[in-house]
């Protein structure tokens, strides 16, 4: 768990960051986990805050692309088609709303989110 303390204004900007920077997964490719993790190695070292929520938002992406490439091969026979439209809708979602909570310099714990990093 992330310390309380007061957190500054670009501690909350930086947590955002690694939240909304997920987004570069639809315009490059492995995009979803480079840019948290740049934002993360950019600042881990200099804020817990930071740390904190590049670690969750990686965790995340990792983990959507796993159930992403599990559901792949189902969407051939069609299961696997509402599962991948399921877990596109709930990135979106999560990243929105956590990155509005680390804005706020709040927690926020993803859903189905596997602890790779700890």
């Amino acid at each position: 768990m992330y310390e309380i303390r007061e957190l500054s204004e670009s501690e909350r900007n930086w947590a955002m960051l690694c939240h909304l920077s997920a987004f570069a997964g639809y315009f490059f490719p492995f995009g979803g986990i480079l840019g948290p993790l740049i934002c993360w190695l950019m600042k881990k070292d200099e804020s817990p805050w930071v740390d904190f929520n590049g670690k969750r938002s990686l965790n995340f992406q990792i983990s959507i692309l796993l159930y992403m490439m599990l559901a792949t091969p189902l969407a051939f026979i069609i299961v696997g088609i509402p599962i991948l439209l399921f877990l596109g809708f709930l990135e979106v979602i999560c990243i929105v709303i956590a990155s509005i909570r680390a804005s706020k310099g709040e927690e926020f714990r993803y859903p189905l989110c596997i602890p790779f990093i700890q």
